[in-house]
C-alpha cells in the first residue's frame, strides 16, 4: 500500500506551511502539521530547516495544543503563538492563545504576551525589535471581566449592530481587534516579557485587516475595516500609516476610496518602501483586479509598481536592499515568483514552473526561501537565486515524504467557441492507454477566482488516480492567471462562459483514446458546486455528479452568506438585478436534473451556509432524482478533521463506483 493507496497513511502524512528565516540566514522554520496520537485531529508544530539543505529537520516544540506563526526577534530569538499553559501561573490555562518566545541560545519557551482575549496575530520590527500585537477588544467593559461574567450566567449570545456577525466558520463579537505596539524585553532579564502595550490610533473602535511594522518599529501600516457609505451594509478596506517621532504622533491616510480595498501591506527591510495591493472590487461584466502599489516613507511619493489588471497578486517580499520587490502572481496554471523593480516596474520571471508561497530572503541578499507546490508535488522548502531568470529550485531537505503518483500529469488545450485559449492539467492514473482507457472524473475549483496550480492535501486528485481514474482539472473562464479579459465577460454571468468552457475542456479530453467517453462523472466544491449544480440542471452526459458546498438557490447564498455585501457587488442589488439572478440561479434548472448526485454540506460552513445544501438536498428529493446527502454537523467549508475528511473520500468513492462503473453500491462504513 502506498501513500494513495491508503487513507490512512495519507491523512498521517506530515505537512508543512510558512516559513521565517533567521536574521543570521542560519535557521529556516516552518509550521507542520500531523496527526495527533488519538489520529481524530491535526496538531501543529515548529520544526527548524537547514538553509543549506544537508541537515534534517529537526522538531523545536512539542505540545497538545500546538504552535504556528513563526518569526525570529533581531537577536535571533523565535517566537510563536500558542494556547499551550504557562507553567508558572498560578491558575494554567489553555483557553487562550498567548505569544511564546524560544531562546536563540538555549533553554524553555517562555511566554511574553498575554492578554485577556489572547493573541490573534503579530509583527515584530527587524531591528528595533518592536512588537506590533493583535488583540481581541470588548465592545464595552474590561475583556477579563465580561468573559468571566458570560461563563458564569451562562450566556453565549451576542448582540450585533452592524453588519457581518460571522467569517467563515466562526462567530465574530462581541468585539473587534485591537492593534498595539510593545517595547522588546529586557535583554538582561531572561524572564522579561514585552513592555506594556501602547495603542496604536487610540480610542478607535477599529475592525482590522492585516498590519506591518517598519524595520525601527516607529511606523506600523494596518488595513482598517470602514462603512462604505455609498453601499449599506458593506464594508471597504482603508489602509493607514501611524507614525511615532520626535514630533508627536501623526497619522496618514493612504488608500481610501469607494470601489476598491487596499490590503496586505509590506514595509521593506531597509524602511524605505510601503507596498501593498489595491483590489477593484468587481460588477457585472468587470471582474475583481490588483494593482502593487508603493508609497516611499521617505519623501511620501507614490506610484503603481504592478499596473491594475497585470497580475494577480498572491504574495510580496520586500528585498533587503534596493529598489526591488518579490511578487507572486498566478499565471497559466503556476505561481511564479517575479522580482520587480519599484522604481520602473521592470519585471524578471524567477521560476518556470510550479507555485510559490511564503517568500523570505536572506538578509544579505544572497538567497530566496520559499515553499514550492504544483499539482503534482506538494508543499517543499527551496532556495533560490534572487536574481537568475526560469531558474530550477534547490529543493532542501523538507518533512513531507509521499510515496511515487500513481500516475501521470499531463495538460489538455481547448479552444472556446469565442476563440479564447483554454488550458487544463489532466492526472491519467498508471496504466491508462488505449487498451485500457481510464474512467473520467471533471473535478471544478472553487474561488471562483483561482485556478489549478498548486498542490491540495484535501482535494486531492492523485487519491482518485490510485482508484484508476482520470481526473480533469480545468481552468475556465474566471479562473485566475489568463489576464483579465478571461474574468471580465464572465463576472456576475457565471452560468454562461464558465459552463460553456468546461464543456469545451471536456470534449477535448473525451478526444483522448485513453480515456473511456461512456464513463464520466463531474463534481465541484464551492464554486466548482455551482457549477456542478449548473451542468446537472443542462446536460445529462454525466453519469453522476458530486457537488460539495455548493450555491443553490443564488439570492438566497447572497443574502446569507458571510460576506454578502462582495457577492452583492459582483451580481448587483437582487431587487434591482432580478433577471441576472434569476437567468444564473441554478435552482431553477431542477425540473431538468435526472442525475444522479451526491450532495454534501457542512453545518459550519459559513461562506456557503447550510441552508444552500438543505434546500438543494429537498428540490432533489421532491422531484425524485436519484440523490444523497452527506452532512457533517461539526465541520466548515472544507471538511478538514482526519476522519471526515477520509470518510468523505469513502462516501464519494462509493458513489462514483455504483453510478459510473456500475458496481454494486456498498454503503460506507460508520455513516
Amino acid at each position: 500500500m502506498s501513500t494513495f493507496d491508503d487513507l490512512d497513511a495519507f491523512a498521517a502524512t506530515r505537512r508543512c506551511a510558512g516559513l521565517a528565516l533567521s536574521p543570521d540566514g542560519s535557521r529556516l522554520v516552518s509550521t507542520v502539521s500531523e496527526l495527533a496520537a488519538d489520529g481524530k485531529k491535526y496538531g501543529t508544530s515548529l520544526w527548524e530547516l537547514d538553509p543549506a539543505g544537508e541537515r534534517a529537520p529537526r522538531r523545536l516544540t512539542r505540545s497538545s495544543t500546538g504552535e504556528s506563526s513563526a518569526a525570529f526577534t533581531p537577536d535571533g530569538d523565535l517566537l510563536f503563538t500558542s494556547r499551550r499553559a504557562d507553567p508558572a501561573a498560578e491558575k494554567p490555562t489553555e483557553d487562550r492563545t498567548g505569544l511564546w518566545l524560544l531562546p536563540a541560545g538555549g533553554g524553555e519557551a517562555r511566554p511574553v504576551a498575554e492578554r485577556p482575549g489572547g493573541v490573534s496575530g503579530f509583527a515584530v520590527a527587524r531591528d528595533a525589535g518592536t512588537l506590533a500585537l493583535v488583540t481581541p477588544k470588548p465592545v464595552v467593559g474590561d475583556a477579563e471581566e465580561q468573559r468571566e461574567a458570560r461563563e458564569t450566567a451562562g450566556v453565549s449570545a451576542r448582540l450585533h449592530t452592524e453588519f457581518p456577525v460571522r467569517f467563515w466558520d466562526h462567530d465574530l463579537g462581541p468585539g473587534r481587534a485591537h492593534l498595539q505596539r510593545c517595547a522588546p524585553p529586557d535583554p538582561a532579564d531572561p524572564d522579561a516579557g514585552y513592555g506594556e502595550p501602547e495603542h496604536v490610533a487610540p480610542g478607535r473602535d477599529e475592525r482590522l485587516g492585516g498590519s506591518a511594522i517598519s524595520p525601527d518599529g516607529r511606523t506600523v501600516a494596518v488595513v482598517v475595516d470602514v462603512p462604505d457609505p455609498a453601499d449599506p451594509a458593506s464594508w471597504r478596506r482603508r489602509l493607514e500609516l501611524h507614525t511615532d517621532g520626535d514630533d508627536g504622533a501623526g497619522t496618514v491616510v493612504v488608500g481610501d476610496e469607494p470601489g476598491a480595498d487596499h490590503e496586505a501591506p509590506t514595509i521593506t527591510p531597509d524602511g524605505r518602501w510601503l507596498l501593498w495591493v489595491r483590489e477593484r472590487h468587481p460588477r457585472p461584466g468587470r471582474g475583481m483586479a490588483h494593482t502593487l502599489k508603493a508609497r516611499s516613507l521617505v519623501d511620501g511619493a507614490e506610484r503603481d509598481v504592478l499596473p491594475e489588471e497585470a497580475w494577480q497578486v498572491r504574495g510580496v517580499t520586500g528585498a533587503p536592499a534596493g529598489d526591488v520587490v518579490y511578487v507572486v502572481v498566478d499565471e497559466l496554471g503556476h505561481g511564479p515568483v517575479l522580482r520587480v523593480s519599484i522604481t520602473d516596474g521592470s519585471v524578471t520571471r524567477l521560476t518556470a514552473t510550479g507555485t510559490y508561497t511564503d517568500v523570505v530572503a536572506a538578509a544579505d541578499g544572497s538567497a530566496l526561501y520559499a515553499l514550492r507546490s504544483a499539482v503534482d508535488a506538494p508543499p517543499t522548502p527551496v532556495r533560490l537565486d534572487p536574481a537568475a531568470a526560469d531558474q530550477q529550485p534547490v529543493a532542501l531537505r523538507g518533512v513531507t515524504t509521499i510515496d511515487p503518483l500513481p500516475g501521470t500529469l499531463t495538460e489538455v488545450h481547448a479552444t472556446a467557441a469565442d476563440g479564447t485559449p483554454l488550458r487544463s492539467w489532466l492526472v491519467l492514473p498508471g496504466g491508462a492507454s488505449a487498451a485500457t482507457s481510464a474512467p473520467l472524473v471533471l473535478w471544478i475549483h472553487g474561488g471562483p477566482l483561482s485556478s489549478w496550480n498548486a498542490w491540495s492535501w484535501r482535494w486531492n486528485p492523485w487519491l482518485m488516480a490510485a482508484r484508476g481514474w482520470a481526473v480533469l482539472l480545468p481552468d475556465p473562464r474566471l479562473s485566475t492567471g489568463y489576464g483579465q479579459e478571461f474574468l471580465d465577460p464572465a463576472t456576475g454571468a457565471w452560468g454562461d462562459l464558465p459552463y460553456t468552457d468546461l464543456m469545451t475542456a471536456t470534449d477535448a479530453t473525451l478526444a483522448r483514446d485513453d480515456v473511456d467517453a461512456t464513463r464520466v462523472a463531474a463534481m465541484g466544491g464551492s464554486f466548482g458546486g455551482y457549477m456542478a449544480n449548473w451542468i446537472a440542471g443542462h446536460t445529462d452526459r454525466f453519469a453522476a455528479i458530486v457537488t460539495h458546498a455548493s450555491i443553490w438557490h443564488l439570492d438566497g447564498f447572497v443574502g446569507t452568506t458571510d460576506a454578502s455585501f462582495h457577492w452583492r457587488r459582483e451580481w448587483g442589488d437582487p431587487l434591482d438585478e432580478r433577471d441576472r439572478y434569476d437567468a444564473h440561479s441554478p435552482h431553477r434548472h431542477i425540473k431538468a436534473i435526472t442525475t444522479p448526485t451526491l450532495v454534501i454540506h457542512g453545518d459550519k460552513d459559513y461562506r456557503v451556509p447550510i441552508s444552500e445544501g438543505l434546500r438543494l438536498w429537498y428540490d432533489l428529493q421532491r422531484s425524485g432524482v436519484e440523490s444523497q446527502f452527506l452532512y457533517f454537523p461539526d465541520e466548515n467549508h472544507w471538511v478538514l478533521q482526519p476522519g471526515d475528511a477520509k470518510l468523505w473520500y469513502r462516501t464519494v468513492w462509493a458513489f462514483l463506483d455504483h453510478h459510473v462503473l456500475g458496481a454494486a453500491y456498498e454503503r460506507p462504513a460508520l455513516v
